[in-house]
């Protein structure tokens, strides 16, 4: 039976998929499915010919051919397409064209064209990413941000037009999300333009096709990959929005001492993220926005001179919201993060930044993975816009108060206080106690008399256990 359902198809393609596991090295593996999704979508005709010749013992070769002619007709696509087939198990490989085949992408009154063709293969792609991050563990996080993330980010900073930058891009969540938050905004798409970077060159390809399927111009991702530290492709211009989650706490990166960018101090060389931190103050333009995904250990380290640079940064009135995210969010590591959002104009809000501690909130996705809900990242960005006072704010009457155990809005010399520790936790204080109505003693008293009832039902188990164990004497 054919799939009907968004879900069903993708559960489909999954499972399609892994007819080629174990067949071919695990570093190959995603391109070689990607890259078939990609060309599954792009290339009607080309598909179709390697669909009616999918028992050839020469689809492999087929299939790069036709990657050949994809990438001549679209010179953006150059060096972005993967040509490992003519080295993948060639029966299995003209499987999984015809299981693609199967789930009717194509043709009169298809679920593509009931869905919509780029809706669909962008949710495709999406999907498969996710679930490939999933399964490489630690090595996903150098692709792939979790969703829930990337919509914080999106919905704090509310990028409608302009430049939006992204120095370490992977797979192009950010672009991704950016697109479909101004589609939803009733916006237009075509009012942005991206920028990104990418130092993976199987990432990079991963990007490419990413933006290709869900029709986002990829020219500013650059005609190869480079290490933005290193080699910044994008100098001298602009950003009116960064959107970055770095690499956490590399230890082994290429440091210049002199490097114009460490205007705050330089980076010591056994940690990039203050080096991460800087480059994206750097590249923001007058009245430029930034959110940042750092390790948590970022908002209070004072280990190589990293204190020092945060307490120039917080004294520079660029740190605009911190935001403590929940545990579990990355799959890939176990380490806790945190959001750091900037600003270069604060408006009402000069000297003073908003803490929000968003640890409680989440779900359980498995015993692995939380997530956030789509009302708990509309409830962090509402915060953050009642507080600056932004236009959203401002159609929907939304005010900011300070919600013991969730938000404060602390002041520069409150922050300088404790030493210039950025952790919402410090600041936000513990939730505030309801109050049932029932008087103290009260409520003593009924505690007391619940804790002794459930000692004695403790005792009472005791001794039943004892009489067990001794009768099997």
């Amino acid at each position: 039976m054919l799939p009907s359902t968004r879900k069903e198809l993708k559960d489909t393609l999954w499972k399609a998929a892994g007819k080629l596991r174990g067949s071919l090295p695990a570093s190959q593996y995603k391109d070689v499915v990607l890259g078939l999704v990609f060309l599954n979508h792009v290339s009607d005709a080309h598909w179709k010919f390697l669909a009616d010749n999918a028992k050839s013992p020469n689809i492999g070769q087929l299939i790069d051919a036709a990657m050949d002619a994809v990438m001549a007709a679209n010179p953006t696509l150059a060096g972005a397409l993967p040509q490992p087939y003519q080295d993948v198990d060639q029966r299995r490989l003209g499987e999984l064209v015809e299981l693609l085949s199967g789930t009717r992408f194509n043709g009169q009154g298809s679920l593509r064209n009931r869905m919509g063709a780029r809706d669909l293969m962008g949710e495709v792609y999406e999907y498969f990413l996710g679930n490939f991050a999933r399964a490489e563990g630690r090595r996903g996080g150098e692709f792939f941000t979790p969703p829930s993330i990337v919509r914080v980010i999106v919905e704090v900073l509310e990028p409608s037009r302009g430049r939006v930058y992204d120095p370490c891009c992977g797979s192009g969540g950010m672009f991704v999300q950016t697109e479909q938050f101004i589609t939803e905004h009733d916006g237009d798409p075509k009012d942005v333009s991206i920028y990104g970077q990418e130092s993976i060159e199987q990432t990079w390809r991963m990007a490419k096709m990413n933006l290709a399927i869900h029709g986002i111009d990829d020219r500013g991702l650059g005609t190869r990959c480079a290490d933005t530290l290193v080699n910044d492709q994008h100098a001298g211009v602009p950003m009116d929005y960064v959107m970055a989650n770095p690499p956490f706490n590399i230890k082994d990166w290429a440091r210049d001492e002199h490097d114009p960018r460490w205007r705050f101090g330089v980076p010591p060389a056994t940690n990039a993220n203050y080096a991460w931190i800087q480059h994206i103050l750097s590249k923001l333009a007058p009245g430029g926005k930034a959110g940042v995904v750092m390790a948590n250990g970022s908002m209070s380290s004072n280990a190589g001179g990293e204190g020092d640079i945060r307490a120039r940064v917080v004294e520079a009135d660029l740190v605009s919201c911190m935001v403590a995210l929940p545990a579990q969010l990355f799959r890939s590591t176990g380490i806790p993060v945190c959001v750091w959002f900037f600003a270069m104009d604060k408006a009402d809000r000069s000297g003073q930044v908003l803490f929000i501690d968003a640890r409680r909130l989440g779900y359980l996705v498995d015993r692995a993975e939380r997530a956030l809900t789509s009302e708990d990242v509309v409830r962090i960005g509402d915060t953050y816009h009642a507080w600056c006072g932004s236009t959203s704010a401002a159609a929907t009457g939304m005010t900011y108060q300070d919600v013991p155990g969730f938000c404060k809005s602390a002041t520069l010399d409150e922050i300088k206080a404790v030493g210039y520790a950025l952790t919402p936790g410090r600041y936000v204080g513990a939730p505030a106690v309801e109050d049932d109505g029932e008087p103290v003693d009260e409520k003593v008293a009924r505690l007391t008399k619940d804790l002794l009832l459930a000692l004695d039902e403790s005792a009472r188990v005791e001794r039943t256990v004892r009489e067990q164990v001794e009768r099997l004497r």
